[in-house]
C-alpha cells in the first residue's frame, strides 16, 4: 500500500501548479494566456518578473524533490518506487488534474527528482545547460540537450541500477517530446531570446 501512496503522492504533488497560482495571485492574470502559454518558469519570468519566475522554478524543483524524497521516506529508500516517484512527479506537472491535465514542460520537476536519485550526473548536466544557455541565449536548447545528454551522465558517472538509469532515459526523452514545439522554432530560426530581465525588474 505504501507504494501506491507514494507514486499517488508523487503525482499530486507534481501537479501542484506554482506558475498558474503565484502569477495568479500576484498579477491576478493567468499565465497560460501570456507569452508562450507555459506554467513553468521561464514564461512566468519572462511574462511577469524575474522574482515571479525564480520563485516558480524553486518550487517546482522543490515539488520535484519532496515527491521523491517522500517515496523513499515511506518505502525505505527502495529504489524502484523511488524511480517510479520521479517518474509520477514529472507526468504529474506537465499533466495535472488540477488544469485539465494542460501543465508544463517538467524540466524544473525533473530537476528536483534527479537532485535526489542522482545528483552528481545532474550536476554535470547543470553545468552543460548553463554553458549552453550562456553561449546560445536559449533556454529550450540547454533543456534539450541537456535532457538528451541526462541518461547517459548517469550511466557513467552514477554506475544506478536499472530503475534509476530507465527513469532518467524516460525523462530526458519525455523533455524532449514535451520540447518539439521548441525545435520547431529553433529550426524555424524564431524560438525565444532569454534574458535575465523579467517583463519586470
Amino acid at each position: 500500500m505504501k507504494p501506491l501512496i507514494a507514486i499517488a503522492a508523487a503525482y499530486l504533488i507534481g501537479g501542484i501548479p506554482f506558475g498558474y497560482l503565484l502569477v495568479r495571485w500576484t498579477t491576478g492574470k493567468d499565465v497560460r494566456d501570456l507569452g508562450s502559454g507555459n506554467i513553468g518558469a521561464t514564461n512566468v519570468w519572462r511574462s511577469t518578473s524575474r522574482a515571479v519566475g525564480l520563485a516558480t522554478l524553486l518550487l517546482d524543483i522543490l515539488k520535484g524533490f519532496a515527491a521523491v524524497w517522500l517515496a523513499a521516506w515511506l518505502t525505505d529508500h527502495d529504489v524502484t518506487w523511488m524511480s517510479a516517484a520521479a517518474v509520477a512527479v514529472i507526468l504529474g506537472h506537465a499533466f495535472p488534474a488540477m488544469l485539465g491535465f494542460q501543465g508544463g514542460k517538467a524540466v524544473a520537476s525533473f530537476v528536483g527528482a534527479f537532485l535526489f536519485l542522482a545528483p552528481l550526473p545532474l550536476l554535470a548536466t547543470t553545468i552543460f545547460f548553463v554553458v549552453t544557455v550562456a553561449v546560445s541565449r536559449y533556454i529550450s536548447l540547454g533543456s534539450i540537450l541537456g535532457a538528451a545528454t541526462f541518461p547517459l551522465a548517469v550511466y557513467l558517472i552514477q554506475h544506478p541500477p536499472a530503475p534509476v538509469l530507465l527513469a532518467a532515459l524516460f525523462g530526458g526523452v519525455f523533455i524532449i517530446w514535451r520540447h518539439k514545439s521548441n525545435i520547431a522554432r529553433l529550426r524555424a530560426g524564431n524560438e525565444n531570446v532569454f534574458r535575465l530581465k523579467g517583463a519586470r525588474a
